[in-house]
């Protein structure tokens, strides 16, 4: 007897580590770290990892919406007048509904299917830079933005350095005018696609 394993496709989302960015010495902002780990077709990068703020996040949803009329989708933790940045009560609420937020995206097949979804998810690229580039108004496509926008993450600067110096062979396939997470988790999705995020902070 042969016994055929299927694999089974999960994808793990975690929203966290929110740190306090200053917009100029009036403003500032908080971000949060989003971790992508799955074996799903759907993404063209199997581990990446990018940050977000709030109001990225209420773009995605209308954007999401927008395309999707018929699914009602998941609320957004709610924006207060009384969020306090300072509070780490205030702040790990609205991190864990984020996560939610993008545990039960992530579960419906046709929000799956919008490109800005996974630009949001994948790239560091602006939401004005996303719509660009899902309208084919950009030199890259979405896959491309995916290789070479992935994972501005500020603990992994070792790439650019190592491109730099003319590395290629084992590094050729990472592109990303930034770092990105580990070793050749780029394999090209199969054609699924997702959405982004709108403003608040």
């Amino acid at each position: 007897l042969v016994f055929i394993m299927r694999l089974q496709e999960f994808v793990t989302v975690l929203v966290r580590d929110p740190r306090t960015q200053k917009e100029d010495s009036w403003h500032s902002y908080i971000d949060y770290e989003i971790f992508i780990h799955t074996n799903s077709m759907c993404f063209t990068r199997k581990t990446s990892c990018v940050r977000r703020r709030f109001r990225e996040f209420v773009w995605l949803r209308q954007r999401l919406q927008s395309n999707a009329v018929l699914i009602q989708l998941p609320e957004l933790p709610s924006k207060t007048p009384f969020f306090n940045m300072n509070n780490p009560h205030h702040v790990d609420h609205r991190r864990q509904g984020l996560q939610e937020f993008l545990e039960k995206i992530l579960q419906d097949a046709l929000l799956l299917s919008d490109s800005r979804l996974h630009l949001f998810l994948q790239t560091q690229l602006s939401p004005e830079d996303m719509e660009a580039c899902v309208s084919g108004q950009t030199k890259y496509s979405v896959a491309d933005a995916i290789h070479k926008f992935a994972s501005l993450n500020r603990r992994f600067p070792i790439e650019d350095e190592e491109r730099k110096k003319g590395k290629s062979s084992a590094d050729s396939d990472s592109e990303s005018s930034s770092s990105r997470l580990g070793p050749s988790d780029d394999s090209i999705s199969c054609g699924c696609k997702a959405n982004p995020a709108s403003e608040e902070s």
